[in-house]
């Protein structure tokens, strides 16, 4: 790939936060950024060019891709079928966002890799629920094969009682049912690969959830888990590079006696890498933008002795005059103009040098 040089047009399918803070990455090292989604978001507050348009809407995504030099995603859900058209200029392939998209298929994906799962089994109905339950028991959690993030789309299940529930929360939907696991900690590896196969590791954060939502992500990873983490990042680079991953790959892992056990991988930039805006020396935003316009990675070295990301959810944000007075926060705010209870609208970062 002959690198894409500064002054050209990336292309962001997506108006969310992240493609945002790609946007600002880019802009940074001097690329423009048209930005394609069926409405405005924050990532508009930062792009040369808009297009409103739906993910199926075939003749505006090649009017968009023809007026960029290569296009990327912010989020996973778009759908693959209506960019086969203009695949060439995609980054990462659409390979990476087809697997990413289906917790079966990633799952499967992985496990063929020689990376561990939580049992799990795939329900296409309510009788296949009764037959999946007999086989992984509970605890266990019912989750739609598609669409599901910050803890939607999902349902826990403590005993034969809860099935009826738990089908009519995911509405019916293909869902696969995984059996808890016990664990320590969780953590995430975040892996940049270039389209030469270079690939930039980050340090494991160790993340934490609160009602299926991140809370906080922080750096480095305490000295225990050192081997798991090591593990983890060897099975990252493995399924970036089965996939021919180019950009910035987001998996998911729980701290188990036995190892790390996979939960869910993401084809993009990933919230529990926002520490990397201040935490390293190349963020896990610009590592993406090098990594698709083919231009050396850059460094994950720490820029401190510790690291901690904490994200800001509905009303915290209203805490950002506070914030702000704190020395040492950096505070992001996302530009959202509604507060909603869940809803993800800024974070702040803490480097301790």
């Amino acid at each position: 790939m002959t690198p894409i040089p500064p002054g050209s047009t990336i292309g962001i399918l997506g108006s969310g936060q992240l493609g945002r803070m790609l946007g600002v990455a880019a802009a940074q090292i001097g690329y423009r950024i048209h930005v394609y989604a069926p409405e405005p978001g924050p990532a508009c507050d930062i792009a040369s060019a808009f297009t409103a348009g739906d993910y199926d809407e075939t003749d505006k995504l090649a009017a968009f891709a023809a007026a960029c030099d290569i296009v990327t995603y912010e989020f996973e859900n778009v759908p693959v079928a209506p960019l086969r058209g203009i695949a060439g200029k995609v980054r990462p392939s659409l390979r990476s966002l087809e697997i990413a998209q289906a917790r079966d298929d990633e799952k499967a994906f992985v496990r063929a890799l020689g990376g561990r799962t939580a049992p799990y089994a795939v329900v296409a109905d309510r009788e296949g629920l009764t037959r999946a339950f007999a086989e992984i028991g509970a605890p266990a959690i019912l989750k739609t094969i598609r669409m599901g993030y910050d803890g939607k789309g999902q349902a826990r299940i403590s005993a034969a009682a809860d099935l009826d529930a738990a089908w009519e929360a995911v509405r019916g939907a293909p869902s696969v049912l995984e059996g808890f696991v016990t664990f320590a900690q969780e953590f995430s590896i975040l892996v940049a690969r270039g389209p030469d196969g270079s690939v930039l590791v980050y340090p494991a954060p160790v993340n934490v959830h609160r009602a299926g939502i991140l809370h906080s992500s922080a750096v480095p990873a305490p000295p225990e888990l050192a081997a798991q983490a090591e593990e983890a990042a060897a099975l990252a680079r493995e399924v970036a590079e089965a996939l021919g991953h180019v950009g910035v790959l987001a998996l998911e892992f729980f701290a188990c006696r036995d190892g790390p056990v996979f939960n869910e991988m993401a084809p993009r930039v990933h919230n529990s890498g926002h520490w990397t805006i201040e935490g390293t020396e190349t963020s896990q935003f610009e590592a993406h933008i090098r990594a698709i316009c083919g231009l050396p990675l850059g460094s994950a070295a720490l820029t401190g002795a510790r690291v901690e990301m904490i994200n800001l959810i509905g009303d915290d944000a209203e805490d950002w005059p506070a914030l702000m007075a704190e020395p040492g926060v950096r505070l992001h705010l996302y530009g959202k103009h509604d507060i909603r209870p869940g809803r993800k609208m800024g974070h702040v970062t803490r480097v301790w040098r």
